[in-house]
């Protein structure tokens, strides 16, 4: 049996069971799991191993890959509702060097709705990948290539999930709007102002609380492993836009991870490390419409225009149906579920994390784990725990 540490409301008793089944029948080895319901914290739970005979602890950190797209989409949408960046506008009015093989075309909505035709460039494993745990730190490089790249579809004409290069784009148009590095932005105007623990670019002063990931288990259907080694090769469209390692394939991801060099770099994509009590709190803010605690971060109007649906089709990349906000990700049955609700919103990340916002129930919603599990849609996991919150609810 694991132990599991933390608080429920009494009315949400079913969640810490279904966290325990977790463990006990899904393959959990530590994870973290928290919500709110209308700004009240109902559920903070934590157990298992953060690594071999650490517990997890209750200010455990976790690397959370794409979940780190929905605090990225929130810094946008915070300029945005500043009237600082226009969403419509040219990717080059405020990155000049950007208009370049027909990119002067590229909008902003573009970059935020994953149609920008840049999920990777000519050059990209050289720069980024030349060691699978080097390299990711090059900002100024990445935004340079990327700004000197052609597109690899024209720009609007697809829609495929620009798994590391969403966070290089929407960063460079935000540093070059603040003069600040995205992560810098985020820390400032939502993790300190909310009381978040959450980094994108961890100092090295917090790298002991981070929690190892542990690399997926092999697929154990022969024609699922067959497909997804087909749609992971090197020189496969997926492949390369997901690589995370010069030798292809996602076969050193718990490696990439768990390095120092790609804890403290700054990916807007993928490498935000923080915790479920976290990503639940950033999400409650949103689905109360910007505000938490008396803290303001975004106005309702803004929620609801950065949450509405911009894209529904086939993702080209992720080979499979998708709905996006700007920025955000939309539910898309029968893959992507948060909850019940359809107008929910947030982003899950490779391997099993998941945060969303519901503005109907007005739920924040935070999961985190450390042992990845095989596939690119949201994990049974966190379905399981995200049933169990609205079996509560009921």
């Amino acid at each position: 049996m694991v132990a599991i540490s933390g608080t429920v409301h009494p009315d949400f008793e079913p969640v810490r069971e279904a966290f325990a089944e977790n463990f006990a029948a899904r393959s959990d080895v530590g994870a973290a799991f928290c919500a709110y319901v209308d700004g009240e914290k109902v559920v903070d739970l934590w157990g298992g191993e953060a690594r071999p005979g650490v517990p997890w602890a209750e200010d455990t950190l976790c690397l959370v890959w794409s979940t780190t797209k929905g605090a990225t989409a929130l810094v946008a949408q915070i300029l945005a509702d500043r009237r600082l960046l226009d969403v419509d506008a040219p990717v080059a009015r405020y990155w000049p060097e950007f208009a370049t093989h027909g990119k002067d075309a590229v909008t902003v909505w573009h970059v935020l709705t994953h149609a920008a035709g840049l999920p990777f460039w000519e050059g990209y494993r050289e720069l980024v990948h030349h060691d699978s745990t080097k390299g990711w730190e090059r900002t100024d490089d990445i935004a340079a290539a990327l700004a000197a790249a052609p597109p690899v579809w024209e720009p609007g004409t697809k829609h495929g999930e620009h798994a590391l290069t969403y966070g290089w784009l929407v960063g460079e148009i935000v540093r070059r709007i603040t003069g600040k590095t995205l992560g810098t932005y985020f820390r400032e105007e939502v993790a300190e102002p909310l009381g978040l623990d959450f980094w994108i670019g961890l100092p090295a002063g917090h790298h002991r609380r981070v929690a190892d990931l542990l690399q997926p288990p092999t697929l154990a259907e022969p024609e699922l492993a067959e497909m997804m080694a087909e749609l992971m090769a090197p020189d496969a469209l997926t492949g390369q836009a997901l690589l995370v390692g010069p030798r292809g394939g996602l076969e050193h991801l718990a490696e990439v991870a768990n390095s120092a060099n790609y804890r403290a770099a700054e990916i807007p994509a993928s490498n935000a490390i923080t915790d479920a009590r976290s990503l639940a709190r950033m999400y409650a803010m949103l689905a109360r419409g910007g505000e938490l605690d008396g803290v303001r971060i975004v106005s309702p109007e803004s929620v609801a225009a950065h949450a509405a649906e911009q894209f529904r089709g086939y993702d080209v990349v992720l080979v499979s149906d998708k709905r996006y906000g700007l920025g955000y990700m939309r539910p898309c049955p029968p893959a992507e579920v948060f909850g019940p609700n359809d107008e929910a919103f947030g982003h899950p990340g490779l391997g099993g994390s998941l945060g969303f916002a519901d503005p109907v129930a007005k739920v924040g919603y935070g999961y985190v784990m450390n042992q990845m599990m095989p596939g690119i849609q949201v994990d049974p996991r966190a379905r399981v725990l995200a049933d169990a919150l609205y079996g509560c609810l009921d």
